[in-house]
């Protein structure tokens, strides 16, 4: 079994101009996500076959007619007060449908929203005042021209963090 998500990776210079923007609020109180593991989830299948016929046949055909999409990190809020998140503007109609597109169950469809989780901790103040400092942020735009199916191995990153493989990847053409 493997447990598995697509996504939108993040090129380099998009992740670059957010480490910049975090620079001054990173402090000890969080635990910062690794910007190496930076992506946009697009649909988290857990554990499935280590084949994942079902998985790669969705991501087929949610690719299959989809086209790339111009996006930018934008703004930012929490979820649960524990969890801190970035935005994601430009494409953003499209980009819902790829989301719906590439679930399993049409049922998870409510509980999707675009955002790139940058750090979890427990005091909601803290997580609720850098959402504010981060709700003017804006990144450079970028084309996500692919999908990529990518494999988590908890545990296996640095500081004891997920580890991410991208096991294939779908073209938006």
């Amino acid at each position: 079994m493997r447990r598995l998500f697509a996504a939108i990776m993040l090129p380099h210079a998009t992740r670059e101009h957010l480490v910049t923007a975090l620079r001054p609020l990173r402090d000890r109180e969080l635990r910062w996500t690794e910007p190496d593991n930076w992506h946009l989830t697009l649909a988290f299948y857990g554990r499935q076959p280590n084949d994942a016929v079902a998985v790669t046949e969705a991501l087929a055909h949610a690719t299959a007619f989809a086209r790339p999409l111009s996006l930018h990190l934008s703004g930012a809020g929490c979820f649960d007060r524990r969890t801190l998140w970035v935005g994601v503007g430009g494409d953003t109609q499209p980009l819902r449908e790829l989301m719906a597109d590439c679930l399993l169950d049409p049922e998870e469809r409510h509980r999707q929203r675009a955002h790139l989780t940058v750090a979890r901790g427990r005091d909601g103040w803290l997580l609720a005042d850098h959402a504010h400092a981060l709700s003017v942020y804006r990144g450079p735009e970028f084309l996500a021209d692919e999908v990529a199916l990518v494999e988590s191995h908890l545990g296996e990153g640095r500081g004891g963090g997920p580890r991410y493989e991208v096991v294939d990847t779908f073209l938006l053409r």
